[in-house]
């Protein structure tokens, strides 16, 4: 059975719409919902970028059920990994043991706020993995020091502990980052549904645990609408992480966007309101091996219209093709 996920994305609405989405999300029945952490949006038709934590902490006191998850925080430059792990515990506490900690190597467009550089890739998985060294020590109580290449722990100790510290994941493009998850990680991360992702995972010591992609959608009842909405907010989505990852402003995924067609968006994105055609963009992820799949409805606007469809149509859709 694949679980299907609701996505509070931060780019496309502010935090009090964000919190209300998620509400209706857990009436309409999905399985679980993530969130992304972001300090700039994508592009700027987007409009949006809370803070993701405080939306976090609302949406754990406003819902009861749904699982909570960051897809994903950079625990490298932005945050410290010590704050993070101070966060993610207050997380656990407030939800009711419903949150789980994503991670990853972060995207310079909103790591580059607090200066110093934005470090080639190899550097980021180092960085990535002291900070998850850091943080499981955290979560095992007492005081933690540290001395590492990129950071270092004075005696801290988090006061306010779960019983059961959040789950892992670390979000994976390739074979470092798959190691990576493997060795450290109670969960996989994607945004694309490539086999040799989860194979590699598996080599890793990842084999058993639960893998959560993430699809981007645009349903309205008239398509061209859907592809429009698709093209403007979501067309930095076909550049690749590789691409993604380094590009510093919302200018420059204009500028790198700016040949990109709507059908070209179209070819890779749901749009309309046929639920077959989001049954056959979820099944990639499916036959790979995804145990969780988040969607993401494109435009901040259109999210209570997407959440009547989904609770009606498309979650029975998605449940009689994969459940």
């Amino acid at each position: 059975m694949v679980q299907i996920g609701y996505t509070m994305m931060t780019e496309q609405a502010g935090p009090r719409e964000l919190v209300e989405h998620v509400v209706r999300a857990e009436k309409a029945g999905f399985d679980f919902s993530v969130t992304s952490d972001h300090y700039f949006p994508w592009l700027a038709e987007q409009g949006h970028s809370p803070y993701a934590w405080s939306v976090l902490g609302a949406a754990a006191q406003a819902t009861s059920r749904i699982p909570l998850m960051t897809y994903v925080t950079c625990p490298t430059k932005r945050y410290h990994p010590a704050v993070v792990a101070q966060k993610a515990a207050t997380m656990q506490l407030l939800s009711g043991g419903r949150f789980r900690l994503g991670l990853g190597s972060g995207e310079n467009l909103n790591e580059h706020v607090v200066g110093g550089g934005w470090p080639p890739v190899d550097v980021r998985h180092e960085m990535l993995e002291e900070a998850v060294e850091i943080i499981r020590a955290l979560f095992e109580g007492g005081h933690v020091n540290y001395r590492g290449e990129h950071f270092d722990v004075e005696s801290a100790k988090l006061w306010d502990l779960p019983d059961q510290p959040p789950p892992i994941g670390i979000a994976v493009s390739g074979k470092r980052s798959c190691a990576l998850a493997g060795h450290h990680a109670d969960l996989m991360i994607a945004t694309e549904p490539k086999p040799q992702l989860l194979e590699m995972f598996d080599e890793h010591g990842g084999e058993g645990k639960p893998r959560v992609g993430q699809l981007p959608v645009s349903y309205d009842p008239d398509r061209d609408t859907a592809v429009e909405r698709a093209h403007a907010q979501f067309r930095w989505f076909g550049n690749g992480w590789k691409v993604n990852a380094e590009l510093p402003h919302p200018d420059s995924f204009a500028s790198a966007t700016q040949f990109v067609r709507p059908d070209d968006v179209a070819s890779s994105i749901p749009c309309g309101s046929d639920p077959d055609d989001f049954v056959e963009a979820v099944r990639p992820y499916a036959e790979a091996g995804f145990t969780e799949i988040a969607l993401v409805q494109i435009g901040g606007e259109s999210q209570p219209a997407y959440l009547d469809w989904a609770e009606r149509t498309l979650l029975p859709a998605l449940r009689k093709a994969f459940g």
